[in-house]
């Protein structure tokens, strides 16, 4: 009696299905292959990758510019005329790009690590060229209209540098296994030591990257100034309309030390604040005055701008939404908000004792105030009953009469020169953007006569790197959120920075040491099992795939199996291992 059993088991596979089926849309069996990847699938997988080497730059520099959001929706209104905050769109596809991206490269690594043949499906080859334009035309125009924010990235690793290394060395660190596993199952020696050279660049890099890391916040805790002054860039526009006299007061709720405002010369001579050059955006000018939306600002008189309301396109528009967070209360405030004269703004600053800047901006040559507009808004101080000391002055124009006929006014230049020229001047305050002053800059002017305020801070990271490094005051539109920053987001002493790193490259070192070894090892007694280890899903139900001589040598070492055959391949990847272990050890020593 002949008794039928089955020759081979197979076992269903759902993981590798669903990687192979998502990746490249081959669900069945027969459809896998353990080929060598075509050089076409090859260069789709550096595409692959470049693109998520863009998109994580691209996605990184959005989620740090979120200090500067405001700024680019008013470069955007300045464009389009029509306010809207165009930074939802951006983030919205950015995050769906990054993570499809993502998911394809964890797919790829998944199909390395398990020996399958690379083999984009051709609907996301075109997913990926998709985010690859997209990103790259981002980019260019970014560069174009927004190209300052690039210096963004190189402050924000001032913040993130030292954590960023930390889940980089902790990636490559787990991509060893895989790099381990491909190198002990190449049969190719220039294969190995291609694959080893590059991997050991990259991980020898980040051993000693942490030498060029530079932060103000890895200091000495003893050396920390005090918390830098907080002045209410247009009050507290996030929480009330800008430039309105209810943003003020709750900026004075959120402790601030000063105010900075935009102010614009009226027709007949009142000094008002007004941050663009049109009433359309945060006023109901085209209510009222329907025939004179698109007007300058400085061509209506005191009288006309006393008719228009302030508020209501804030909670119409909810800029920033925090509309939802209001009180009925602040909503009825935020209703009848009219617009603000400087000299209602002076009133309430020195009413708290409350210092005040504010950028002039001279009216156009045919304005009936275009020659008289530093004796209005000087007029407009005397009027108010501050005191002098308490008004920084910005022109650069009419300075020297300035000083004669107030000379109590605190002289403020947004022109970046040196402590020493400044100090010449008889300027002792200078304000500019964030970006424009280095580390170093700042600790200079830290140690001179002139004190230095930099604009606009809304992130608690940047008021922090900005903290450590000496800065005196930062201008803010979230003082509700800079508020909330007693102490610095994070402090090191450069001792502690430093075990941190060498503790992280030592812990590093001995994961990928133990990985080589297991990979080794473990390849070496799959080689010895023989036929007995041998998995059938390794075999190709498909006659008219061709195997590669790399699958016929696999098969005829587990089919006819040997010790003569085995010592030498033993003894490479002995030698290799060696030279690996003995070249990662003089490397942590060097570094």
């Amino acid at each position: 009696m002949v008794k039928h059993q089955p020759l081979q088991v197979y076992e269903r596979q759902l993981c590798l299905s669903c990687i192979t089926g998502i990746y490249g849309c081959r669900w069945k069996r027969y459809q896998r292959s353990h080929d060598d990847t075509t050089k076409w699938e090859l260069l789709w997988s550096l595409i692959l990758l470049f693109t998520f080497s863009l998109l994580l730059v691209w996605f990184y520099f959005w989620w740090e510019a979120h200090n500067d959001y405001n700024e680019f929706n008013w470069f955007l209104y300045n464009r389009s005329g029509e306010w809207s905050d165009g930074t939802v769109p951006i983030l919205a596809t950015t995050a769906a790009g990054f993570t499809y991206i993502a998911f394809l490269m964890v797919l790829a690594l998944c199909h390395i690590a398990l020996g399958q043949q690379l083999n984009l499906h051709w609907l996301h080859k075109i997913g990926v060229a998709t985010a690859l334009l997209t990103t790259i035309i981002g980019v260019i125009s970014v560069n174009q209209t927004w190209g300052q924010e690039w210096d963004v990235i190189p402050i924000s690793l001032q913040a993130t540098g030292p954590f960023l290394h930390i889940g980089a060395l902790a990636a490559v660190t787990a991509l060893s296994w895989i790099v381990a596993g491909q190198v002990a199952r190449s049969e190719k020696t220039m294969f190995q030591v291609v694959v080893m050279l590059l991997y050991l660049t990259v991980l020898l890099g980040l051993y000693v990257v942490p030498l060029y890391i530079t932060s103000p916040c890895i200091m000495d805790r003893n050396s920390l100034k005090q918390r830098p002054n907080v002045i209410g860039h247009q009050g507290a526009p996030m929480l009330a309309p800008e430039n309105t006299l209810w943003s003020f007061q709750r900026a004075l709720q959120m402790n601030v030390t000063g105010f900075e405002a935009d102010v614009t010369i009226s027709e007949d001579g009142v000094p008002f604040l007004m941050h663009d050059h049109t009433l359309q955006r945060t006023t109901d000018v085209q209510k009222v005055f329907p025939d004179r939306v698109t007007i300058d600002a400085s061509y209506f008189n005191w009288t006309d701008l006393q008719h228009l309301n302030a508020g209501q396109w804030f909670l119409k528009g909810d800029p920033f939404w925090t509309v939802h967070m209001l009180s009925p209360h602040e909503k009825d405030l935020i209703t009848n908000q009219s617009v603000c004269s400087l000299e209602q703004l002076l009133k309430l600053a020195s009413y708290h004792n409350t210092t005040v800047v504010f950028r002039l901006r001279r009216p156009p040559p045919e304005h009936p105030c275009h020659y008289s507009w530093i004796n209005d808004t000087l007029q407009a101080v005397q009027q108010s009953g501050i005191p002098q000391s308490l008004v920084m002055w910005t022109p650069n124009e009419g300075r020297a009469m300035v000083k004669q006929l107030a000379p109590g006014l605190i002289q403020t230049s947004l022109e970046k020169l040196s402590p020493k020229s400044l100090d010449q001047s008889g300027i002792s305050r200078l304000l500019l953007r964030y970006n424009q002053a280095s580390t170093q800059e700042i600790r200079d002017f830290s140690q001179s006569n002139v004190s230095l305020t930099l604009y606009t801070v809304n992130e608690p990271w940047l008021y922090s790197v900005l903290w450590c490094s000496g800065v005196s005051a930062v201008s803010s539109e979230a003082p509700q959120i800079l508020n909330k920053v007693p102490y610095p987001v994070w402090l090191m002493r450069p001792d502690e920075y430093c075990l941190m790193w060498v503790s992280a490259d030592l812990i590093s070192f001995a994961v990928v040491v133990g990985i080589f070894i297991f990979q080794n090892y473990h390849m070496i007694r799959y080689r010895m099992s023989g036929m007995r280890s041998y998995n059938p899903e390794q075999i190709m139900l498909s006659a008219a795939v061709r195997r590669s001589s790399r699958d016929l040598n696999v098969m005829k070492e587990k089919l006819i199996f040997s010790g003569k055959t085995l010592k030498p391949r033993r003894g490479r990847m002995c030698f290799t291992l060696g030279c690996f272990v003995a070249f990662l050890f003089s490397c942590v020593l060097g570094s």
